[in-house]
């Protein structure tokens, strides 16, 4: 017989689980909401990363930015990781992703399908290819754009021009 404390601790314990599953849940956002998120910061550098799960090198350069998300947590850098999957796979691909390797950076979810919709308005010199790496501070007054895979080093090079 089971007694009522273990059913409402199992039953706590399952509503507590669900609601930390749920706070780490990407956001998903339209590309004019997350370039007026990014852009209207007078004081923050933005490194937003734009991977996928399916892109071998954005997933081999993650761990560099995740690296950088930790150190710069409590200063006036902000990573964000910007998901290009579908998003119909948050729930199945991604958010499995991120919780196997434990990443604690910011992730949103990019939900655009056409890209030449979008592309230019993160950056004209942007082909579209992944992984790419945009830097932004004051509204686009200062900003490197880069599309490659990148190291820890490069990147923090890339942090040292801002």
């Amino acid at each position: 017989m089971i007694s009522k404390q273990k059913i409402k601790l199992t039953v706590f314990g399952l509503l507590f689980v669900g609601f930390a599953t749920a706070q780490n849940k990407p956001s998903v956002y339209k590309i004019d909401d997350l370039l007026k998120r990014i852009h209207n910061s007078s004081d923050t550098i933005y490194v937003i990363n734009f991977w996928a799960t399916w892109c071998k090198p954005c997933v081999q350069e993650l761990p560099d930015f995740e690296k950088l998300g930790l150190e710069t947590k409590n200063t006036k850098v902000k990573v964000l990781l910007v998901s290009m999957d579908f998003k119909e796979n948050l729930s199945d691909k991604v958010l499995p992703f991120l919780q196997k390797n434990n990443y604690k950076t910011e992730c949103v979810l990019l939900d655009e399908i056409d890209g030449n919709s979008f592309i230019n308005k993160v950056n004209p010199k942007w082909s579209g290819a992944i992984p790419a790496t945009y830097v932004t501070k004051q509204n686009k007054k200062q900003e490197e754009f880069v599309e490659k895979k990148l190291h820890y080093e490069e990147i923090k090079e890339i942090l040292g021009k801002f």
